[in-house]
């Protein structure tokens, strides 16, 4: 199955929110003690659709974290959303983590692990269940839940696949 990612560029999504996924202190022992350096893993998004996510590493960790912004914008995908949650249940995949995203009723809220949570609010989406099944690693998490959204099909891009109206989509 041939995917099509809507990949964004950085100059069309405007007002991009950042948020910390995870930071991680590496130590590098030397002949002369240990070096220590920070890997930053940071989602951005504009909370209607638009996320990416960045690793950034440095020395310091305001420094990993501009990275990781810039490396994050440099990743934009677009996601549809439809009444605030996905438009159909879809599993991701990225190395040993697997998800699991499910659409929501209204009011139920954003129901995800740690990692998973921050794609998904970040992405824009309200009400979603959500599954982590594999790893429990956030680089790997994260870009397993990206996979999930990415591969998501908007109803419009289906019926129009189908040579169908939207009507008879939902009612057959």
């Amino acid at each position: 199955m041939s995917r099509n990612i809507r990949k964004v560029s950085p100059t069309e999504a405007t007002e991009l929110k950042d948020k910390l996924v995870a930071l991680n202190r590496v130590a590098k022992v030397t002949k002369g003690g240990r070096t220590f350096s920070f890997a930053a893993i940071v989602v951005v998004g504009d909370g209607n659709g638009t996320v990416g996510q960045g690793l950034g590493k440095a020395r310091e960790v305001a420094d990993a974290i501009s990275k990781a912004v810039d490396d994050a914008k440099k990743n934009l995908i677009k996601v549809p959303i439809l009444k605030g949650t996905v438009p159909h249940a879809q599993k991701g995949k990225y190395g040993a983590g697997k998800v699991l995203v499910k659409p929501a009723a209204d009011g139920t809220g954003v129901i995800a692990g740690g990692a998973m949570r921050a794609v998904l609010e970040i992405a824009g989406v309200h009400n979603v269940l959500a599954k982590s099944m594999g790893s429990s690693n956030p680089h790997n998490v994260v870009k397993a839940t990206i996979d999930a959204l990415a591969s998501m099909r908007s109803p419009i891009e289906v019926a129009q696949n189908r040579g169908i109206s939207l009507d008879k989509l939902f009612k057959g």
